[in-house]
């Protein structure tokens, strides 16, 4: 595979991964209505998220990819364990 290819399958991965973020967004809400879930993945999600954009920021060449699909990760999982309790 090019490096051209490669570059495409980060940045679609980047966005598959931002998607799953973006589906704590019905939890929020689920959450916000009474219907509490569990804050424990998310939990770890925030925790996960912090690391890995910590890891993309800091590599050199910086990992652009990976902190795009882990930034959102960091504020969408923080919002689902807060509206966990």
């Amino acid at each position: 595979m090019n490096q051209r290819r490669i570059q495409i399958l980060g940045w679609v991965a980047s966005a598959m991964s931002i998607l799953m973020y973006v589906s704590y967004i019905a939890q929020i809400i689920n959450n916000l209505n009474g219907q509490k879930g569990s804050w424990i993945q998310p939990a770890v999600a925030f925790v996960n998220c912090i690391l890995w954009t910590i890891y993309a920021l800091k590599t050199k060449p910086m990992q652009k990819a990976i902190a795009a699909a882990n930034i959102p990760g960091i504020f969408l999982a923080a919002a689902t364990v807060l509206t966990s309790f």
